[in-house]
């Protein structure tokens, strides 16, 4: 049965460039809608620019040109750096759009029909110099809790307090420097609290990942406060109806921007209708892609507002972690704030969308890109075993028998185990564990590049007799090259149509797993995929140092548009109960154990860590246990620990042992009744 699905990723802010961070929502958002496509199924992928609020205004006053000029040069940039990761958005658009306010006006009017807006006095800080309220991020001044000056008005970055920005002392306009004044005034709120009897229901449904319904399910129970969908003049976006200087606050027309760009997409086609996929009851699915600090937005607020204005809910929300670099968050002085521009000046996407779809697992775990490992995986997966078999193959196939498949598969048991991985894989494309789909295709190309090696065709074109052999064999191999292809499409798109050019043959399909090439002309094979290179890494980390560097003849940037990253602490040994929560221990099962050779003190892993798959880690417990005595025991690992490159590999994680040290280790082991995966408390 074929399904229609809309998809969106999370709108990118129209006040700064396309970095990392967004980069893995939009490839996870692309990997999924292609591999639905190559299923067969119809769907359309849209976004915009989320463009309104005060800092899209106070950002054109300092390039001396309109809120509109600005956000239509940086939409087409933001189109740009997506095009060159491969991205396909069918629409990419703009929140400030006719089709974006007639829809937030009709959403507007239908919830305030229903009775759920209604308004109330606040009292908020006023910058008497520019006239105008201050959103937290425009206002600093002293932690109400630690005392530490220069701090948001929202949180502290040194205590990690948070706090109404009314509470700090000594507070200052980031505007204009003045001292802001509290001042009273007028907004309109949504009353969620309506629906949280819905919203249980609706979390309990499905729509939303078991982890994040569980923390929604604690928002539920402090009880849902009244959404406020306003703010003040002066403000850019969309004016509330009925008033002439109230504004639509931007998380109310944001997610009603996914509509709009819709609705724009929809009035170009013949075969898409606004209605069959936004009104209640369609039969049509609904996914959104969303990085978890804004889950409450769109899992709460959201629906809720969709439901209550007569529209159809998300049919799922798929929610992914942060993204971090060497296991530390993107840093700008360090180079590892990298802008996609930056990127691509050095690095083919294909790289990135491949290390992420490795690292994406469906959860909201953090993603970090170890730059050592990126190399080393990409290098090895792609270069080395997937690749390698057509280039090992096709060689033999275009010397010596023109370019001609044979007519008959080699070993049709091994072709058939290829094809019956389809549905699992399948699988974990559906559930975004596109992990554990990577780990499965690369474990079928190492079956093929064996099955390569143990026939040895580069002995046998040698032997009086074997030629057939020869052909019989690297056509098999063209053939296990072809079904990886086909499972790889959706993450390394130029690939695959790079390998259909050289395979002489229509698009890959999902549905043509099955069958064979037989008795099929190739063309003469071609670097199909390069070596990435360290030193290309290094110079995208220097050139991003240095675009993050403060240049000598440039003004100072105001704090007004941009919020710095907290400082490291230095020379500390304490870490708080936040820090210790982010350590995720999991049972593992010993599923082999062995000595490395020139290490004293080390064994190799191969564990089973459950939906986490495979992990291999080095433990210097050799001293205290036989490889041997190790298989098959559980033990608890360190799951979220950053790959480390070591002397003798990449290990991906931590067994957790005590003691003393030497013979007298003892490896943590939990009680009978555990099993692989099971997460540690």
């Amino acid at each position: 049965m074929t399904r229609r699905i809309l998809v969106t990723s999370a709108l990118p802010n129209a006040n700064g460039d396309i970095h990392l961070g967004h980069l893995l929502e939009h490839i996870q958002t692309d990997i999924w809608v292609r591999f639905q496509r190559l299923r067969g199924h119809q769907v359309t992928y849209v976004c915009a620019d989320d463009t309104h609020g005060t800092a899209t205004m106070l950002k054109a006053e300092q390039e001396r040109t309109t809120p509109e000029a600005l956000i239509e040069k940086v939409r087409q940039a933001h189109a740009r750096d997506f095009e060159g990761f491969l991205v396909g958005h069918d629409n990419y658009y703009s929140t400030h759009s006719n089709e974006n306010r007639e829809c937030a006006e009709l959403i507007y009017s239908r919830l305030k029909d229903a009775g759920l807006i209604f308004t109330r006095t606040v009292e908020q800080l006023y910058d008497p110099e520019r006239k105008m309220f201050l959103a937290d991020r425009f206002v600093k001044g002293t932690c109400p809790n630690c005392g530490k000056d220069d701090q948001y008005g929202d949180n502290c970055e040194a205590c990690g307090a948070t706090y109404d920005a009314t509470e700090l002392g000594e507070p200052r306009s980031l505007i204009s420097g003045a001292t802001p004044v509290l001042n009273e005034s007028e907004h309109y709120f949504f009353d969620l609290g309506q629906y949280t009897d819905f919203l249980k229901d609706w979390l309990a449904s499905g729509h939303v990942q078991p982890e994040v319904a569980n923390k929604l399910q604690e928002w539920l129970g402090d009880g849902l406060r009244p959404w406020d969908i306003s703010r003040d003049a002066p403000y850019f976006g969309f004016v509330i109806p009925g008033t002439t200087d109230k504004y639509f606050y931007v998380w109310m027309d944001a997610p009603i921007g996914y509509m709009a760009s819709f609705k724009h997409y929809a009035a170009s086609r013949n075969d898409v209708a606004f209605e069959d996929y936004w009104d209640a009851g369609s039969d049509a699915e609904l996914h959104h892609f969303i990085g978890k600090d804004i889950v409450n937005f769109h899992a709460l607020f959201w629906p809720a507002v969709l439901d209550a204005s007569g529209f159809r809910t998300p049919t799922r929300i798929h929610t992914h972690g942060f993204v971090t670099v060497d296991g530390k968050k993107m840093s700008k002085s360090r180079g590892t704030f990298v802008n996609a521009a930056t990127y691509l000046a050095h690095l083919e996407p294909e790289y990135l969308r491949y290390y992420y779809a490795a690292k994406l697992n469906g959860t909201v775990d953090d993603i970090d890109i170890n730059l050592e490992d990126f190399v080393a995986r990409v290098n090895s997966d792609l270069v080395g075993k997937v690749v390698n078999i057509a280039s090992r193959c096709a060689g033999f196939i275009t010397k010596h028998f023109d370019g001609r498949l044979a007519g008959a598969l080699h070993d049709p048991a091994l072709f058939e185990r290829f094809t019956a991985a389809a549905e699992g894989i399948a699988e974990r494309y559906e559930k975004g564990d596109t992990a554990r789909a990577v780990r499965e295709i690369t474990a079928l190309a190492d079956q093929a590049n064996q099955y390569i090696a143990e026939h040895a065709p580069w002995a046998m074109i040698k032997e009086d007799g074997r030629r057939d052999d020869v052909q019989a064999v690297c056509s098999q191999g063209i053939n296990l090259f072809r079904v990886l292809m086909v499972y790889l499409k959706p993450i390394l798109p130029r690939l695959a149509a790079d390998s259909e050019a050289f395979l002489q043959i229509d698009p890959l399909r999902w549905q043509d797993l099955d069958a064979p090439l037989l008795d099929h002309g190739i063309a003469p094979f071609k670097a199909l995929f390069a070596r990435m290179e360290k030193d290309a890494v290094d110079r995208m980390i220097e050139a991003s140092r240095e675009e993050a560097a403060p240049k000598a003849d440039a003004a100072p940037k105001s704090d007004a548009t941009a919020k710095a990253a907290p400082a490291e602490p230095q020379g500390s040994a304490e870490i708080t109960i936040d820090d210790f929560a982010k350590v995720e221990l999991r049972v593992a099962r010993v599923m082999k154990a062995e000595p490395v050779e020139g290490a004293d003190k080390l064994l190799r892993l191969t564990l089973d860590v459950g939906e986490l798959g495979e992990r291999n880690v080095f433990a210097g417990i050799k001293e205290a246990y036989d490889a041997g005595s190790l298989d098959g025991r559980l033990v608890v690992v360190v799951a979220n620990l950053a790959p480390r490159k070591m002397r003798f590999g990449v290990s991906e994680g931590m067994v957790l042992a005590a003691g003393p040290g030497g013979s007298s280790v003892f490896v943590l082991s939990p009680d009978s009744g555990a099993e692989p995966g099971m997460v540690v408390r």
